[in-house]
């Protein structure tokens, strides 16, 4: 499901085919001082940015927590610059690598040099969004809701505008693990060897403390969610709607939206087709809350 890393040219103008406006990409740009090789990001802006003046979005890459790349944003690059966004995808270590602790930590640490040096780019530090898929969903949703991991960072939970997590299934941990082993051992199936149960630590507290719903709460500054899944899988659509609950029994702005006809990886990809009806909730998310600046 992923694409190979294509290296390119420091400010290479890519241009699509039937795209009016040229996307310029800044990548393998490092966000942690003598880091790790994945500690870099990519930032798209439109050809000719007005400093500090565009919305961000922030994304992550899905792959298990296990692999990936920022390269893997399929349209987009495109969309969200044609909209007047900057767009950053970036990197981050992995398992087992590092422990999950360590690798939310680096995402954090993207997030905080965006934050910190965006403007240059033409970016809005004080208007991040943040998105991902997958894995990268049980990430972004982390990152918006447990203020921890930016606090570490200085930055300002106000600074975050929204938050777009596609796909994911594991908004509460301990769930999808009773779930998955519960129809393993009802139907025979082998025990995980490097399930969810391991790859967050396999301690029950770790469990609940990585998952999103266990620091939802009132009066902390988490953004409106629009939560993507697929229908067709039980899990995933379990895990939305799960999420969906917790954030709006807080009062904070939550829709799932699940799209048919699609699975996990076209869920993803196909956002920006024309006429996607994923696409569409995207769109009247983020034009309603840019349009509140």
């Amino acid at each position: 499901m992923h694409s190979k890393r294509i290296f390119v040219p420091m400010f290479l103008l890519c241009f699509a085919p039937n795209v009016g406006r040229a996307q310029k990409l800044t990548p393998d740009i490092p966000y942690v001082e003598r880091g790790h090789e994945r500690h870099v990001l990519d930032v798209y802006t439109s050809e000719n940015p007005t400093a500090g003046s565009s919305p961000v979005m922030f994304w992550i890459h899905g792959g298990g927590w296990q692999t990936g790349d920022k390269s893997d944003v399929a349209l987009k690059p495109k969309i969200f610059t044609e909209r007047g966004f900057v767009f950053v995808s970036t990197n981050y270590r992995l398992l087992p690598e590092v422990e999950m602790d360590v690798l939310i930590r680096d995402v954090a640490q993207a997030l905080g040099w965006v934050h910190r040096n965006i403007a240059r780019y033409g970016g809005d530090s004080q208007r991040i969004f943040v998105g991902g898929h997958s894995a990268g969903a049980q990430l972004a949703a982390l990152i918006c809701i447990d203020d921890r991991y930016l606090n570490e960072q200085d930055v300002p939970f106000d600074v975050l505008r929204g938050c777009v997590p596609v796909d994911g299934d594991t908004y509460d941990i301990p769930k999808i693990i009773l779930t998955a082993e519960h129809r393993q051992a009802i139907y025979g199936g082998k025990m995980f060897t490097f399930g969810h149960r391991q790859k967050f630590g396999n301690d029950p507290e770790k469990h609940v403390d990585f998952s999103a719903v266990t620091h939802v709460a009132q009066d902390k500054g988490i953004p409106p969610f629009l939560i993507l899944y697929f229908p067709g899988n039980p899990d995933t659509r379990a895990q939305a709607r799960r999420l969906e609950a917790v954030l709006k029994e807080a009062g904070i702005p939550a829709t799932a939206y699940g799209k048919g006809d699609s699975n996990h990886g076209r869920l993803n990809d196909e956002l920006g087709l024309p006429d996607d009806p994923a696409t569409r909730e995207l769109y009247q998310f983020l034009d309603a809350l840019v349009g509140n600046d």
